[in-house]
């Protein structure tokens, strides 16, 4: 029998997959990120930015995806966090656009800003929209200011109607002062751009920028395994935010996170063989010259590795979105979800992801079976 709380789990597990999925198609904003540094030539820049062209709006579609998902299955935490650290998520959002719009005006006739403009929004959709959005899954584990009342839904505290407050001034700016989620922020950027110069070895028919790349997956790499190492030590050994399945009180518990691990040993199997997945990818793609499909190895690596991360944040009796100021506020899979009907209905509507990701797996490979050149970017008729 289906039962309310499978439903909570479920969910939680359909968004930490979601996110695995957006995380990966990141790639996308890394490259963007090394326009200017990975190329030489205007021929090399434009190469790049139709190998990426072809792929922006997975990653846009996830976003959404993601977003509204969040929304329907925990509308909690969407009007918590989107309501209260409004900067940090409008930034995010508004780097989001800026892609769009560049992708679809660089090349239009009469552009009346110029090419470079464009790319400039490009390169900062690539650094500031990966870096705020390991900032904010960060906070998963490490908390926020915020304070919730139900109660106030109807009218009956003192803030009124209002459910969730904010109690920060800075709303969501604030983030960037702790270092765990500077880590991860910084882990997130670089992941991206590494994962981008895989995905430039396998993609691109260009002999001198796929020796670049190259160079470039161990330049990121590095940096990558080390601000994701910082932040997993930290918030292994930090306390974490667990909850009393009898009375659903919050409290902190010393190494919550590594209990979560060790309690759950499929999910950490899994998160391991993530982990040597994606340092497989990089390690290969660095040391053989003939080995171009490390973005498969990777990707699908920070998939798994980003969706048993986020398991070990809700699942086993733990507070996914804490409160830093108020324990009680934390939000949990149990006080956060939608309405038992409403989980259920989208939970047949989930059955159609799979047909959904078959598609985008068939697009995506008739769009790849050939690499692409510069020969065949002039023939293009749709070139970006």
């Amino acid at each position: 029998m289906i039962t309310y709380e499978f439903l909570q789990k479920y969910w939680w597990f359909i968004m930490s997959l979601l996110a695995g999925v957006l995380v990966f198609l990141l790639f996308v904003q890394g490259g963007q990120s090394m326009l200017h540094s990975l190329s030489r030539k205007e021929d090399e820049k434009k190469l790049l930015v139709n190998a990426l062209g072809r792929k922006w709006e997975y990653t846009f579609t996830t976003l959404v995806t993601f977003g509204g998902a969040f929304f329907a299955s925990f509308p909690l935490f969407y009007s918590t966090s989107f309501g209260g650290a409004y900067w940090a998520w409008m930034i995010l959002l508004f780097c989001f656009v800026l892609q769009a719009v560049s992708y679809e005006f660089q090349s239009k006739p009469g552009n009346i800003f110029g090419t470079t403009t464009y790319r400039i929004f490009l390169f900062i959709n690539g650094l500031l929209g990966t870096f705020l959005l390991g900032v904010i899954v960060a906070t998963f584990f490490t908390g926020s200011e915020f304070t919730v009342g139900k109660g106030n839904i109807a009218g009956l505290g003192v803030a009124g109607p209002v459910i969730s407050q904010w109690q920060n001034p800075l709303h969501g700016l604030e983030l960037l002062a702790d270092l765990r989620n500077l880590s991860l922020g910084f882990a997130v950027l670089f992941l991206a751009r590494t994962l981008a110069n895989l995905f430039f070895v396998n993609r691109l028919n260009h002999e001198v920028l796929e020796q670049r790349s190259r160079k470039f997956v161990l330049f990121n790499g590095l940096p990558f395994v080390i601000f994701f190492l910082i932040f997993l030590v930290q918030i292994l050994i930090a306390d974490g935010y667990a909850v009393n399945p009898a009375t659903q009180e919050i409290y902190l518990e010393q190494m919550k996170y590594l209990h979560n691990f060790i309690d759950m040993p499929v999910i950490m199997a899994l998160f391991l063989l993530g982990v040597a997945t994606v340092l497989y990818g990089i390690i290969r793609t660095v040391f053989d010259s003939d080995f171009k499909g490390g973005i498969w190895f990777s990707g699908a690596g920070t998939i798994v590795t980003v969706t048993m991360l986020l398991l070990v944040a809700g699942y086993n009796h733990t507070a996914y979105y804490p409160s830093s100021v108020d324990l009680q506020s934390s939000l949990t899979l149990q006080n956060s979800s939608s309405s038992e009907f409403t989980l259920s209905v989208m939970a047949v509507v989930s059955l159609l992801v799979p047909v959904v990701a078959a598609y985008i797996f068939y697009a995506w490979r008739a769009l790849e079976r050939k690499k692409l050149s510069l020969e065949e970017l002039h023939s293009d008729g749709h070139a970006y």
